[in-house]
């Protein structure tokens, strides 16, 4: 529907020079991701932040752009993971990575919850244009975010040309089940004969993909109108109270946090112990289901990630017995 790409373009993108035709919506930001790794085929080398969201490593996996999983390092060969830690403010070492084609970044970030700032971006924009990669910005959580941090990648200068944007209504609306996302790819952004990049894009989505349904789109763009964009900051900001209430929690249990501002996930730390332990220890002993940090890649190992989308009373309840297992 036109309206809601138009819509979209002026909530999201106002005064970032993106038009309404940049805009292509899907069922999603992860179908997107995939249709995505069909336009760059296999034969490219990606590099991602580790952790991070597995869907990047996996539809790697399957279009055959990485070599065998190496159980040693716990990381599949061809594949550029940029370790984001407590120690580096969860934003890689750039000077320490191999030139990749293209470059998977979310922020805020699936699971650490860390929001990349302004001079962070710039760094990874600048990256990009000195190595010819292309980022795909994973912007599912910008309305997480409460600071000055970009919501967008296309707030820095120059990122139109190295830089396409994956989003959804998931986290904002609770689409996750209804399916509805967009991707934003500028004209400005070509391969490197100069073809356009959208025009590749296009050709997958007509050939792969029918369109996300009449209904989403029209409850996509209620959730776009004053009253639905008022429903949408309701709920982030109960989750972010969720949010809260997990900090709070595990900060008195003296534990090490992370995240939990910018977005609805908490990172916890657990040092010297595998986090596979922990989250059956979690499970077995509390009933409360945990994700191990492992699972987003080797740089999640020790860490587990806590969710904040839930019920209030669950929530309460888990963190009564969080406390009760570690107190």
């Amino acid at each position: 529907m036109q309206p809601l790409r138009s819509a979209i373009a002026s909530t999201f993108y106002r005064d970032l020079g993106i038009e309404d035709d940049d805009i292509f919506v899907s069922d999603g930001a992860k179908c997107d991701i995939s249709r995505l790794q069909i336009v760059f085929g296999s034969k490219i080398k990606m590099a991602v932040q580790d952790p991070s969201y597995p869907a990047y490593v996996d539809s790697s996996v399957i279009m055959g752009q990485t070599g065998y999983y190496q159980k040693d390092v716990e990381k599949f060969a061809n594949i550029e993971y940029m370790r984001c830690n407590p120690e580096n403010g969860f934003f890689p070492d750039l000077s320490s990575i191999s030139r990749p084609d293209i470059i998977f970044f979310c922020s805020p970030n699936n699971p650490t919850g860390a929001a990349a700032t302004r001079e962070q971006l710039t760094q990874l924009v600048k990256f990009a244009k000195d190595n010819g990669s292309i980022i795909i910005f994973d912007s599912a959580y910008a309305m997480y975010i409460s600071g000055d941090n970009p919501r967008s990648i296309f707030e820095i200068p120059g990122a139109k040309e190295v830089a396409l944007e994956v989003s959804s209504f998931s986290k904002y609306a609770g689409f996750t089940g209804v399916r509805l996302g967009w991707t934003v790819i500028p004209k400005q952004l070509l391969f490197s004969d100069g073809f356009p990049v959208a025009k590749d894009f296009n050709r997958i989505v007509c050939t792969c993909f029918n369109g996300a349904s009449n209904i989403s789109q029209a409850g996509g763009l209620a959730c776009l109108s004053p009253d639905g964009l008022k429903a949408m900051q309701d709920v982030i900001g109960f989750y972010k109270e969720n949010t809260n209430i997990i900090v709070e929690t595990f900060d008195s249990l003296g534990f090490k946090v992370y995240g939990g501002k910018d977005a609805p996930y908490v990172w916890v730390h657990f040092p010297g112990r595998n986090s596979w332990d922990v989250f059956a220890e979690i499970l077995e002993k509390t009933h409360v289901v945990t994700t191990p940090g492992s699972g987003f890649g080797p740089g999640g190992e020790g860490f587990v990630r806590v969710s904040a989308f839930g019920h209030r009373e669950n929530v309460l309840e888990a963190c009564r017995r969080f406390k009760e297992l570690y107190k």
